[in-house]
Formats: C-alpha cells, sequence, structure tokens
C-alpha cells in the first residue's frame, strides 16, 4: 500500500520567479498594517484598557462554574469578561470594562462590580465577595507596554539566535520575517476591530514561534545545498531548498489547521480572537519564510561561495609542503 503524499518528490516549484512583486505587496500590507493600528487604534481588552475587578469564592464548590460564570456577565452588557481562576480551583477573579468617564465618576465603578457580584449570588448563593477594585488605565497603559517589550525581546532573541547559527544575514531576513507576521496580525486586529487581550499577545507569541521553525528548516536545507552545490545560481539553490522543505511545511501547516478549524467555528467565542490570529498566523508565517526570509539572502549579496573558508596563505604553505599545490 502507497502512502499519500502531499507533495510529490518531483515538486519544482518557481517560487523565487515572482519575489519582487510578491515582496512588494509585502511592503505594502506591512506599511497598511501599521497605518491601519495608527489610524484605528487596537481594541484593547480589559486586561490592557482597565476595568473593574471583582474576586469571589465559592464556598460549596470544589471549582468555580468559569464557562457558566462567563456566560452570565457576559448578558450584564459590559462585553466579553475576562473571568479566569485565581489562586483555589473555587476562586475566580471576574474583569469587566467600564462604560466611558466611568472610572472617572465617583462610584460609578463599584457600582457596577456590586451589580456583577448581586447577579452571581443570586444564581450561586455560596459566592463570597473577596473584592471588588478598579483597575486603573495607567496601570493597564503599564501592562501594555510590559507586553510590547516582551514581543520585541522575543524577536529580538530569535534573530539573535539564527544570527550566531547561521551568518548575519539569515538573522536579518529572520527578523525581517517577523516583523512582517506581528504587522500583518496587528493590522488585522485593527481593521476587524476584535478584542486584544492577553490571550492575543499569546497567539502572536505563537506565530513568532512557528513563523521561526519554518524560517529554520528552510535557512538549514540552504546551508546545506550551499556546501552540496556550490556552482548552483542562488536563486535556483532557494528554489531547491524551499521545494524540499515544502513537503514537511504542508505536513505541519494541515496538521495543525485541522486542531484549529473545530476550534475556530464551533469553539467558544472568548477563544475565537486567539484561534484566529493563530489560524492567521499560520498563512503568513509559511508565506514569510518562502518569500521574504529567502529573497532576501539575494538581495543582501549572499552567492554561492559566500560562506566557503577563504584559503589563507599559511593553508597555501601547507598545500605546498604536501605537494598539492
Amino acid at each position: 500500500m502507497k502512502l499519500l503524499k502531499l507533495v510529490p518528490d518531483n515538486t519544482n516549484i518557481k517560487f523565487l520567479k515572482v519575489r519582487v512583486p510578491f515582496f512588494v505587496v509585502s511592503l505594502a500590507l506591512i506599511l497598511g498594517s501599521w497605518a491601519a493600528v495608527a489610524v484605528k487604534g487596537l481594541n484593547f481588552g480589559v486586561d490592557f484598557a482597565g476595568g473593574q475587578e471583582v474576586r469571589l469564592t465559592f464556598t460549596e464548590r470544589a471549582a468555580a462554574p468559569i464557562p457558566e460564570l462567563r456566560a452570565l456577565v457576559g448578558g450584564l452588557g459590559y462585553g466579553e469578561p475576562v473571568v479566569q481562576e485565581f489562586g483555589a480551583p473555587n476562586q475566580v477573579s471576574i474583569r469587566v470594562r467600564l462604560p466611558e468617564k466611568a472610572e472617572d465618576t465617583p462610584g460609578a465603578a463599584t457600582a457596577i462590580g456590586d451589580r456583577v457580584i448581586a447577579a452571581i449570588t443570586a444564581k450561586y448563593p455560596d459566592a463570597r465577595k473577596d473584592g471588588n477594585d478598579t483597575v486603573s488605565g495607567k496601570v493597564a497603559g503599564e501592562f501594555r507596554t510590559s507586553a510590547l517589550l516582551a514581543l520585541l525581546a522575543a524577536m529580538a532573541a530569535v534573530s539573535l539566535y539564527i544570527w550566531v547559527r547561521f551568518e548575519w544575514q539569515f538573522g536579518v531576513g529572520a527578523m525581517f520575517a517577523l516583523v512582517h507576521d506581528v504587522s500583518l496580525t496587528l493590522g488585522l486586529f485593527a481593521v476587524t476591530q476584535m478584542e486584544f487581550s492577553l490571550q492575543i499577545v499569546a497567539a502572536v507569541l505563537a506565530i513568532i514561534g512557528y513563523s521561526l521553525n519554518d524560517t529554520i528548516v528552510v535557512y538549514d536545507r540552504i546551508r546545506e545545498n550551499l556546501k552540496k552545490y556550490r556552482k548552483m545560481p542562488l536563486n535556483e539553490l532557494l528554489d531547491l531548498s524551499v521545494n524540499e522543505t515544502l513537503a514537511r511545511t504542508v505536513m505541519t501547516s494541515l496538521t495543525l489547521f485541522v486542531a484549529l478549524i473545530p476550534l475556530l467555528i464551533f469553539g467558544p467565542p472568548s477563544l475565537f480572537g486567539m484561534v484566529a490570529a493563530i489560524t492567521f498566523g499560520l498563512f503568513v508565517g509559511t508565506y514569510s519564510s518562502i518569500y521574504m526570509a529567502g529573497p532576501l539572502l539575494i538581495w543582501m549579496g549572499v552567492t554561492s561561495d559566500s560562506f566557503v573558508p577563504r584559503e589563507t596563505a599559511l593553508d597555501r604553505q601547507e598545500k605546498i609542503a604536501r605537494g598539492e599545490a
């Protein structure tokens, strides 16, 4: 019985033949994404925009009914709440977005928290109030800054790793691919105005990891082929390397799609943004590994013999002494 091959062994797609128009489109999408972020902004969730936080303990339960609480509080009209375990399994933290100017109105934010608590205790009499506090916009702003620094640090660290493992040209190519992927993802959230929360930051980090993994696989094959085919033109060598890793890329992406698509269609609303971001990131991550990371090596002057060790005067003398020259 023959195994199913999604990509035939003799596949020879000329990816780099259209590298210039694809690169121009990618630059336009990057600029458009940042323009959308600047003009429309991101729809920050409670994590980044501030809000009212209520903490409860369910005294007669081993674990808090988090899905039911999310549906209950979501029906109060304050948007999608952030409900998560806080300490023990029967303790929860619930954060809701405050209406405009509610934080500046004395007692308004606390009243919203009291309404949330009243709705929960009416359905769950064993719910005990542990706290009702306002998360200020200043604290949320510091949270946004920390998240941004985390993303930049992750991108810088992986680019430095590729620089050390390969050559500086590969590090620049990987960094550009990551900037491309992150920019388009942020642009998606700016255009659609889907809520941007800590879950989305985790999704962006997952996209960075996937894109980096795919880029390293392609770069590793390029490095191997640079040693094997030193007289092959670089654009042909890059096409060969991408085609040789295409089966692995297709199989990895399809495996992830099998898990993501049901979550995207049938999953809970609280996970939709994160799953949508990762699904979108699969497309742009695969695309950037082929049309961004590879062609940049050509434009940075890499040739088939760029990384071949140069013969020194000492090497020449040793070859003469051995009678090899």
